[in-house]
């Protein structure tokens, strides 16, 4: 039986995930269904990756979302619509020492535009950003709720290192919302 759309774009928002990571020195696993129930998709390891004298192994708990729709016009922000409150809730909420990131991979709208390959390159169309939620407001419905990244948050290897170095000393800065 063949991966419905939606596995096919977990898929692929966890291969971005691998990928970066593996660039960037870091161990990345799959989370499982307990960590799912969480907000856990990946776990990333840093090890001896970061500046801070003690704080040499960091690890991050990692929620993958990816999607079709529209990142937005806003040139500042990339939207996201989380629809599951419940989810969001366990995104925002700051419950433990190790920071849990959300990672959105935008995918062309058209499934063929996704992925390319041949002998010499393999390329993944659009981005991957991400954001912690911690200090997001509850939301107002029971729907779901859009968040706002920003679009300086794209997730690269050198990124990665930098939020390795900012966990170290518990720095990632809290979410603040665009539409305010």
């Amino acid at each position: 039986m063949a991966l419905t759309i939606n596995n096919i774009e977990a898929e692929l928002s966890y291969a971005y995930l691998h990928a970066v990571a593996s660039k960037a020195g870091m161990s990345c696993k799959p989370g499982d269904r307990h960590d799912d129930g969480h907000g856990v998709d990946a776990e990333l390891n840093y090890r001896n990756v970061t500046s801070h004298p003690f704080h040499k192994h960091i690890q991050l708990n990692i929620q993958l979302k990816a999607t079709t729709g529209s990142s937005g016009k806003d040139e500042g922000h990339a939207r996201y619509f989380i629809d599951d409150t419940k989810r969001y809730d366990k995104l925002r909420r700051e419950d433990s020492d190790i920071y849990k990131i959300l990672v959105v991979l935008f995918l062309p709208r058209e499934s063929n535009d996704w992925l390319g390959c041949d002998e010499d390159e393999l390329i993944m169309k659009h981005a991957a950003y991400w954001i912690c939620l911690y200090g997001a407001e509850q939301s107002g419905n029971d729907s779901g709720q859009t968040i706002y990244i920003p679009r300086s948050h794209l997730l690269t290897p050198d990124e990665l290192i930098r939020i390795a170095n900012l966990a170290a000393v518990k720095k990632i800065p809290n979410y603040v919302s665009s539409a305010k």
